[in-house]
């Protein structure tokens, strides 16, 4: 597990630092709220443990900064699954303007509570997502996001759970 969270994390870098130029270009018409709600399957790679997700996910648009990475912004969610596997982050998210597509990758630590679900190894979860999203109408996108949840060897064991997530963001 720690060679994929490195794998993560240096792709990661080395996107941002190729693309920075896009993050001088900022989203249209800021609006005060963003808010994801988001479906799909956690830990889909674990026949065991698989189990349906729902999320949503909140971002201040009067927050985001532009920087080095482009334009970064605090981010803050909840997500539940049909095992009643609880998680609840707040962290950090960049956006980048690809034309027709939005890219936006988001690394945001967190509480992790097991219900009847997946044992994790420890409390503290880190979760590092890439998320892939077009815009529909001038203030709504649908999205796909792909994330990895690791307690980054925290707790004595880190299996770490791969989920997907179909996205619906809506700008307030």
């Amino acid at each position: 597990m720690k060679q994929s969270l490195k794998i993560i994390f240096s792709l990661f870098f080395l996107f941002t630092l190729l693309t920075s130029s896009y993050g001088e270009e900022k989203k249209e018409n800021f609006n005060e709220h963003e808010i994801n709600f988001y479906s799909g399957m956690f830990d889909f790679s674990d026949d065991g443990q698989r189990a349906a997700l729902f999320g949503i996910e909140h971002q201040n648009e009067n927050l985001v900064r532009d920087s080095f990475l482009g334009n970064i912004s605090p981010v803050t969610g909840f997500m539940i699954t049909e095992n009643n596997a609880l998680y609840g982050y707040t962290g950090i998210q960049a956006f980048y303007d690809l034309g027709k597509l939005n890219f936006t990758p988001s690394f945001t630590p967190g509480i992790y509570s097991q219900g009847d679900g997946k044992d994790l190894g420890h409390a503290i979860e880190f979760k590092t997502e890439l998320q892939f999203s077009m815009d529909v109408f001038s203030n709504s996108e649908l999205g796909f996001s792909y994330n990895h949840i690791s307690n980054a060897s925290l707790g004595d064991k880190n299996p770490g759970a791969n989920s997907y997530m179909f996205n619906f963001i809506k700008q307030f």
